[in-house]
């Protein structure tokens, strides 16, 4: 997530073989030959290598070869590639967020997948979709997130939940004391204030003619983005949300406010179920709340994927590795034991996993989902975003004026770090 920054659709493959050949391209007798004895290292996130146990243990059956895997955060190893991939320490297959998939191939750090369509096809168009660039596949899709709204039964029940984020404010106004809370988001960083934002018709990048994301337009300025600014700002100033909750620590704050019983509703993304569940909350999920003009706020769709290191000595195998993790059976075992909804089609309608309160709320809140841009200029849009909303929050700023200068600041940094734009 950015909650890559921090960051997370849903679904999977279809009928694939247990045979990796069914999977993945051919390897070469003498790629087979050579690969036997071979060791492949693997990158997972943390405390998540128990959902591919099983997987690693019948590919290094099949294949005669050693799976070495190390956990690391999935957000931070695209980092610890740029210098453990050239020592020749780094890893085989990685996973990583999909807003980083465009850095990764303008610097040369990820290998393209030749991956047959009908693979292809096995996930939802936004998560494959996120390991697109220049119409080239980069990495397979593993889990899906986004946020939803997570509720206290004890302080709200289902059917007391107001349905519009402007009913929502009605209901914080009548039961914020300072201590204790209605409704919070963190909403002074563009990844969950998107979703307001969003839903008036701000947007980060336009299209271009192709379908891709253009960086000569930007949308976190335009009328629709200012009106979403604007509906946020009132939850500060009329002190429904504390102080707290700003800035780099408001994470923290947020989530302790929860668990602790002192909100009665918060987005936040499936990464917190066990949290939240460990800590004795009695929960729901659902998706977010619908905006005054009838439309469901929006979120982004983050997806992590498997790819394939540029530096692995052993590449074809690395990617018969990778489609084999991914694949069907793989990602329903995979989300057993994480809980982390999977990226394949047909897993969408799995009774087993439809029967998570979250898998439910992650599917329905893609409906109003939006792809998190992965090409490299979005890493020009955190900081200023995040910036400006922070000044609309505590008030130091119109949100028009705020806005405006992050855009300026965001168009410099592009075209300053970014050839072409």
């Amino acid at each position: 997530m950015k909650m890559v920054k921090k960051y997370a659709g849903v679904m999977l493959c279809a009928a694939v073989s247990l045979s990796l050949a069914a999977c993945g391209p051919q390897e070469s007798s003498s790629e087979k030959i050579s690969s036997k004895g071979s060791e492949l290292v693997v990158w997972e996130d943390k405390e998540k290598s128990t959902g591919i146990k099983d997987a690693v243990a019948e590919f290094e059956k099949e294949h005669d070869v050693k799976v070495k895997v190390v956990e690391k955060p999935y957000a931070q190893q695209i980092e610890d590639l740029r210098m453990d991939g050239p020592a020749g320490t780094g890893p085989d297959v990685l996973t990583m967020p999909g807003d980083q998939i465009g850095t990764a191939v303008t610097e040369g750090l990820i290998k393209e997948l030749n991956v047959e369509k009908d693979v292809q096809s096995l996930y939802t168009d936004a998560s494959i979709q996120s390991q697109m660039v220049d119409q080239e596949l980069y990495g397979l899709p593993k889990a899906v997130e986004t946020t939803v709204l997570f509720y206290n039964k004890d302080l709200i029940s289902e059917d007391e939940l107001p349905q519009t984020l402007e009913e929502w404010y009605d209901y914080s106004k009548k039961t914020a004391d300072g201590s204790k809370f209605g409704f919070l988001a963190l909403f002074d960083q563009i990844y969950y204030a998107q979703s307001v934002m969003g839903g008036y018709g701000g947007y980060i990048f336009g299209k271009d003619k192709d379908g891709n994301d253009d960086p000569s337009d930007l949308g976190i300025n335009n009328e629709g983005a200012v009106k979403g600014a604007e509906l946020i700002q009132k939850f500060y100033q009329d002190g429904l949300f504390p102080a707290g909750i700003v800035g780099e620590q408001g994470i923290n704050v947020l989530e302790s406010l929860f668990t602790e019983g002192k909100a009665a509703a918060i987005i936040s993304g499936p990464w917190n179920v066990e949290a939240f569940s460990k800590a004795g909350i009695d929960y729901g999920i659902t998706k977010l709340p619908k905006l005054e003009n009838g439309k469901n706020m929006s979120s982004f769709i983050g997806v992590k994927s498997y790819n394939v290191s540029a530096f692995s000595k052993h590449a074809e195998l690395a990617q018969e590795l990778a489609v084999f993790l991914a694949n069907e059976k793989n990602s329903k075992k995979r989300y057993e034991q994480t809980k982390e909804v999977p990226a394949v089609q047909s897993l969408a309608s799995d009774k087993a996993i439809m029967k998570s309160e979250a898998a439910r709320a992650v599917t329905e809140q893609s409906r109003f989902s939006e792809q998190t841009p992965n090409i490299p200029e979005m890493n020009e849009i955190w900081t200023p975003a995040d910036s400006a909303l922070q000044t609309i929050a505590t008030g130091k700023a119109d949100p028009k004026k705020a806005l405006d200068q992050a855009a300026e600041t965001a168009k410099g940094q592009m075209k300053a770090k970014h050839s072409g734009t």
